[in-house]
């Protein structure tokens, strides 16, 4: 019998869903346009952190320590333009300026740094901006049910019955996208958490890569000048 209830009261949400989306979809439309601009995001993030840097910087850096220090510096930068993975390319950078001065080595390593840096972390601020966004959507849907279920009781010429009817699917529709405006803003909030955590671990693994290849650089410099 409970179960009956449950299954009754679900299809009576579902047809006041759907009531919404006819009354009135107008909010409802706008945040699930902004769910898919914020799937779409989240995706693509994920996707950009889990296959450009899944290079292990520190085993591949021991490669190219053994072969800068044996003083294989251009099969050094063909291991490098091996794949364009961003820890590769923050090394080669080092790599083609190794005959130049400690200034220039710091000077391109620094340049290129700069440019993978923000591939990093990019769009993920958007996310915040999406989950305010979405919030004050859903208030605006539920402001506007609010009014327009309110209007609609107002006729004199409704029987109580239809007014309450009325009542209850104007309340449903401020209640939906109420729902829908707050879970879309938990979901941003949630992933912006866990990409900006992984772009700032990313950021410092290349500032970590970026010290290692400047100091292994000059420090070869510095003992073949002593050798001669």
């Amino acid at each position: 019998m409970q179960f009956l209830l449950l299954a009754a009261e679900g299809t009576s949400g579902t047809s006041q869903l759907i009531e919404a989306f006819r009354e009135n979809p107008t909010f409802l439309v706008m945040n699930l346009c902004c769910s898919a601009v914020v799937l779409t995001i989240v995706v693509e993030r994920f996707w950009f952190q889990m296959t450009q840097y899944r290079v292990n910087s520190k085993e591949f850096f021991a490669q190219i320590k053994k072969l800068v220090t044996a003083g294989n510096i251009d099969r050094a930068i063909k291991l490098c333009e091996a794949s364009d993975y961003p820890i590769l390319q923050l090394v080669k950078a080092g790599l083609t300026h190794a005959n130049k001065g400690p200034d220039e080595i710091d000077a391109a390593l620094s340049e290129k740094l700069s440019e993978l840096k923000p591939q990093a972390e990019k769009r993920v601020g958007a996310l915040w901006s999406l989950a305010n966004i979405a919030t004050l959507i859903g208030l605006l849907g539920t402001v506007s049910g609010l009014i327009l279920t309110f209007t609609s009781i107002a006729d004199p010429g409704l029987s109580q019955a239809d007014k309450q009817r009325l009542l209850s699917n104007g309340i449903a529709e401020a209640m939906y996208n109420t729902a829908l405006g707050l879970g879309i803003a938990v979901f941003c909030m949630i992933t912006h958490i866990v990409l900006h955590t992984r772009a700032k671990a990313i950021q410092h693994d290349l500032e970590s890569t970026m010290e290692r290849t400047f100091n292994l650089l000059t420090l070869t410099q510095a003992q073949r000048a002593t050798s001669y």
